[in-house]
């Protein structure tokens, strides 16, 4: 059933790609690896994906197995890098649909090398070897990954096809740390190349890191937010050229005029000042909008100007206090977006609610359309 209520959201899939373009001039020779796990951080994971392909990445990477299945049932046929080890009970499946794991224990080695001997594949797996450089989330100890690399290799199931890491403060080019975590990478690969043992595409940088540490771009770089036009820290906006792809919109579902000084919403923390128009907007919490917006100087746009949220954001709706401007139903509210000469962002909504742009693009919930342009 198409949708009924005018609520959705807008995903302009040539930004994506010129996106991928900007950061593939960015960090070349090396490649680009597109991460669109969680549903393409919240643009649809699919229309990412080819988008980011079409556009000359040659690596795609998710979370999940269940996540790569979807691209491949999808046609997708471009390298899947997994980027956590998948669950013995996955290993199957990761087989099956030509997935490329990320490993860090032994078990994990042991479980899909025998899974590619149950589903009788003819070519060996290829997986890529995880190093916990200081993110400490996953990933094996340095001090393991010579063994755990040798483990690989001694299965001929498999093939050892990178060894990667992941920066933990990649988005503070004033920290220190990033070079440590570098500098015990650069130690174990060559640990590992002393043992005979080939590593493969080296990769360490998400888009942050791609920015802050170029001389750890290595073979491959993993960019997330970037591709989706967002800057990974408010500190690196415009070191690339990226333009946000997502624009969240609804149209006014009610209008009503009150006196001055009504309270309003939940908690009724807000007041008219004067007589006001006052717009109801059928999207809410539920669908991605922070609860807490409007008690932070939070808005929208209608008619091309800023309008104050008035009153906390419900669970399924929002109301917008348009003072004496005219307003009807039916007209367009843009909650990120542009509209006219005036823009809200992600980065925007994140800062006034103290959180980063990544949980906002990707807490547009599934009660929002996708229209893709």
């Amino acid at each position: 059933m198409d949708a009924l209520r005018p609520v959705w959201a807008e995903v302009d899939l040539e930004a994506i790609r010129a996106n991928v373009r900007a950061l593939r001039t960015l960090v070349a020779p090396a490649v680009l690896c597109a991460v669109v796990k969680a549903d393409g951080y919240g643009h649809g994971a699919v229309q990412a994906a080819r988008a980011a392909v079409d556009a000359g990445a040659e690596f795609l990477a998710v979370a999940l197995v269940e996540e790569g299945v979807e691209l491949r049932d999808a046609g997708i046929d471009v390298p899947l890098l997994v980027l956590s080890e998948p669950v013995a009970d996955a290993a199957e499946a990761v087989v099956a649909y030509r997935l490329t794991p990320v490993v860090y224990t032994a078990a994990g080695i042991d479980a899909l090398a025998k899974a590619v001997v149950v589903h009788g594949a003819e070519e060996p797996l290829a997986v890529h070897l995880k190093v916990d450089t200081g993110m400490h989330r996953v990933g094996c100890d340095p001090l393991d990954a010579v063994d755990l690399a040798a483990h690989v290799t001694e299965h001929g199931e498999l093939r050892l096809a990178g060894v990667c890491t992941h920066f933990a403060v990649a988005d503070e080019p004033e920290n220190g740390y990033t070079l440590v975590q570098q500098q015990v990478f650069e130690g174990t690969l060559a640990a590992i190349h002393a043992r005979g043992i080939a590593t493969g595409l080296v990769h360490a940088c998400n888009t942050a890191g791609a920015i802050t540490m170029p001389g750890a771009r290595y073979d491959m770089v993993r960019a997330g937010i970037g591709i989706y036009g967002i800057a990974p820290a408010p500190a690196l906006a415009g070191a690339v050229d990226l333009r946000p792809a997502l624009s969240v919109k609804a149209r006014v579902s009610y209008v009503r005029t009150y006196p001055p000084h009504t309270p309003m919403s939940y908690g009724l923390r807000y007041e008219t000042r004067g007589t006001a128009r006052v717009a109801t907007v059928p999207i809410g919490y539920a669908d991605g909008v922070p609860r807490e917006l409007s008690l932070n100087g939070g808005g929208v746009l209608v008619g091309g100007r800023r309008r104050p949220i008035a009153g906390t954001v419900t669970m399924d709706q929002l109301m917008v206090d348009m003072g004496n401007d005219p307003v009807a139903v039916g007209d367009e509210v843009v909650l990120l977006g542009w509209q006219g000469d005036e823009q809200i962002t992600a980065d925007e909504w994140a800062g006034r609610v103290s959180t980063i742009a990544y949980t906002i693009v990707c807490g547009v919930g599934p009660r929002v359309p996708r229209r893709y342009t």
